[in-house]
């Protein structure tokens, strides 16, 4: 069963959305993005999907990577993911960046920000795989000895999303659980995929979490949700005729995180990549730089080919 409670009221963009953060563990800016820059962005998304489209299989070349699956269900190759299309698209790569990052996040992260993870996640209508378990994503913080702060979080480690077009229970919009970020690592999804299928109630309860509390983000285009690595989330599958396209940026305090992440702000200036990419999220960057093709295994078709 999937439980929505819907927000009537959400904070501006102001410091008052640093005190939803802090308090409710996820925040909501209405409006981050103008309508204008907005159609901007989602064509540049469409043509970051077209590249993955490109490639047979999941494809990885550094931090760059596209996630590809041919979805039993819609009976086609799809894109899920891409990590870091940054560096092959301009238009994303300003918009990480735009001073109205810094707005939303200097009153938590400072004037000196690193940028962590960039993603975009696509549910297409009809597809198996559109499900995301509930977790927390302090849980893909591989090597945590180089993460600090991570018992500081709402002045050092933030997730955002801006949804790209509109986003509700239907199509698989982001689901959170209010105050969650205060209850320590859960375990939630542990072990394996948070891709496949949807979390059993019970194991909710089992952590303590009643599903009565939690709330659906109902989003519009340019709108931004912000959480942070504790804070329980996930999304229900996609059942309506709608994609769902999702722009995930995680970005840290850079003293939290001397040793991983693109520069995003330094003293407050919008900093470009530079020449080498830095090691983020993929730990092996540079043991394995160079442009690989990966099976992938998680699914229960590849899970059963093995079997």
């Amino acid at each position: 069963m999937v439980y929505c409670r819907l927000r009537k009221r959400e904070k501006p963009m102001t410091t008052s959305h640093a005190e939803q953060l802090r308090e409710e563990g996820y925040a909501i800016i209405r409006g981050f993005v103008p309508p204008d820059d907005m159609a901007a962005i989602e064509r540049a998304v469409d043509d970051v999907y077209a590249e993955g489209m490109k490639h047979p299989k999941t494809f990885r070349h550094g931090n760059l990577m596209f996630e590809l699956l041919n979805d039993p269900a819609a009976d086609k190759k799809i894109v899920l993911q891409a990590y870091w299309f940054a560096w092959i698209n301009r238009v994303l790569e300003e918009q990480r960046r735009h001073p109205r990052y810094l707005d939303a996040l200097e009153p938590m992260l400072g004037r000196d920000i690193k940028h962590i993870s960039n993603q975009i996640h696509w549910k297409h209508p009809g597809a198996k795989y559109t499900f995301y378990r509930y977790h927390q994503d302090v849980r893909f913080r591989e090597n945590k000895a180089v993460y600090l702060g991570l018992d500081d979080l709402e002045s050092s480690w933030i997730t955002t999303g801006l949804a790209v077009n509109a986003q509700d229970a239907g199509n698989g919009a982001l689901q959170v659980f209010p105050g969650s970020h205060k209850r320590g690592y859960l375990g939630l999804s542990e072990g394996g995929t948070i891709m496949a299928g949807e979390t059993p109630e019970q194991h909710l309860i089992d952590a303590g979490l009643d599903p009565a509390d939690m709330v659906q983000c109902e989003l519009e285009p340019g709108d931004l949700v912000m959480w942070t690595l504790y804070t329980v989330h996930g999304s229900p599958p996609n059942t309506s005729d709608r994609e769902r396209k999702f722009i995930l940026n995680g970005y840290a305090r850079a003293s939290a995180s001397p040793e991983r992440g693109e520069w995003a702000f330094r003293g407050g200036a919008s900093t470009p990549l530079g020449d080498e990419q830095q090691i983020c999220k993929f730990e092996r960057l540079r043991e394995e730089p160079d442009p690989v093709y990966i099976d992938d295994t998680w699914t229960d078709e590849a899970r059963q080919a093995q079997s």
